[in-house]
């Protein structure tokens, strides 16, 4: 039991006096001591999850989604081969023991004139179901590294998409940290620590946080985004291995074999006009979704997983554009998190979503889907596309592997 928990006869009496009076003042104290009890088991069953790091899929991907998010790219100094193979074999490295709520650089003694290995903010707080995935730009894939033959195809630049708003600051980058965790501190140490270790080898391009887990299986309850409906009924659940099979792992027989077991990954920053939003009638809200508010059923339907029949939508519905039967079937595993960075110049909510959908293919994915949804969809009037990027995510590593290997061992 924690040591916080073990209060005496008298800590208990103290706190009854302080939060209650007369006869009251004993139950409201046994119940404050109930109630941090309850969040102190709570803290250590969140504190105590870990997320295996070592597979044929990094984590991260198919791992039931985090409460919260740190995603960070980063662009590489004129590094060479050897040098890009040195940072990936560190981050890999160090990722294992973040992972695994390990310091970073061990327990050895230091010396207290050198700076520590670790910064030590997530000391004491547990592997929180920490996962830390890495994706390629494709502009690492150049002359530099001797990598400009070895660029998937599927990495193809997105096209441009009607309403685009893209803030060249939030776009691209070589390499991409996706780190999840269930505390924002122990997500926010892994990021930090990767950052030092990447000094004079990379440096940070543009990050963003997030919150609020898209929904992680079909059994879950699905979370809502900040227009404050459901979002993620029909994603891909992420114990379907069948579905991710066909529509999320990369094969090597798609052309590029070091990706087998990989996947790409579409981030788009997507700013949503809340003050607009909000002044909309719920009518419009739902017939602009295609979705009740309160449930989530389909219009025209009752409960939330009841089939979507896109022909009783409207025409422009939200639900009824990104439906797979618009699209050859397309389908795309969703890690969406809200944001929320402060206000801008007018008062107004810089928020919105962060859009990560992994896919095996985006030229079959993702690009006829935006393409569908930035020129017929209702939501756009609501939402601006300010970020966008695209990622080759390596297949997973063993216990002696890294990062990789698979394109540069």
């Amino acid at each position: 039991m924690s040591h916080r928990l073990q209060l005496s006869r008298r800590q208990v009496i103290a706190s009854a006096g302080v939060l209650g009076v007369a006869g009251g003042a004993g139950v409201a104290g046994v119940a404050g001591v109930a109630g941090t009890r309850a969040r102190d088991a709570a803290a250590e069953s969140v504190a105590g999850r870990q997320v295996e790091f070592h597979g044929p899929h990094q984590a991260g991907v198919a791992t039931p989604v985090q409460g919260n998010l740190h995603f960070a790219a980063y662009d590489v100094a004129d590094l060479d081969r050897a040098a890009l193979i040195g940072l990936l074999q560190d981050w890999t490295a160090t990722a294992r023991e973040l992972t695994a709520s390990r310091r970073v650089g061990g327990i050895d003694a230091q010396s207290r004139l050198a700076p520590p290995s670790d910064t030590g903010e997530a000391l004491g707080l547990g592997a929180a179901n920490l996962t830390v995935t890495v994706g390629f730009g494709p502009d690492l894939f150049t002359e530099r590294v001797g990598l400009a033959g070895e660029r998937p195809a599927a990495l193809a630049d997105l096209p441009p998409f009607a309403g685009n708003l893209l803030d060249r600051a939030r776009c691209g980058g070589d390499l991409a940290l996706q780190v999840c965790a269930d505390d924002p501190q122990v997500a926010l140490h892994a990021v930090r620590n990767l950052t030092r270790i990447a000094a004079g080898r990379a440096a940070v391009r543009w990050t963003q946080l997030g919150f609020g887990a898209a929904s992680p299986t079909a059994a879950a309850p699905t979370p809502r985004n900040l227009f404050g409906f459901k979002d993620g009924t029909a994603n891909i659940p992420t114990d379907d291995r069948a579905e991710l099979a066909e529509h999320v792992w990369a094969h090597s027989s798609d052309g590029s074999p070091w990706m087998a077991g990989g996947s790409y990954l579409v981030a788009r920053r997507i700013r949503m006009t809340i003050e607009t939003w909000d002044r909309t009638s719920l009518h419009d809200q739902e017939a602009v979704m295609g979705r009740t508010k309160d449930v989530g059923a389909p219009l025209g339907s009752a409960r939330e997983r009841d089939t979507v029949r896109p022909a009783v939508l409207p025409a422009s519905s939200h639900v009824r554009m990104a439906h797979p039967s618009r699209h050859g079937g397309a389908r795309l595993l969703r890690r969406g998190f809200n944001f929320v960075d402060g206000t801008d110049e007018l008062g107004h909510l810089d928020a919105g979503l962060f859009f990560l959908a992994f896919q095996r293919d985006p030229r079959r994915a993702f690009v006829p889907i935006q393409t569908e949804l930035a020129s017929h969809d209702a939501m756009s009037t609501y939402i601006r596309h300010t970020g966008s990027s695209l990622w080759a995510v390596p297949p997973g590593v063993g216990p002696s592997g890294w990062w990789g290997e698979t394109l540069l061992g």
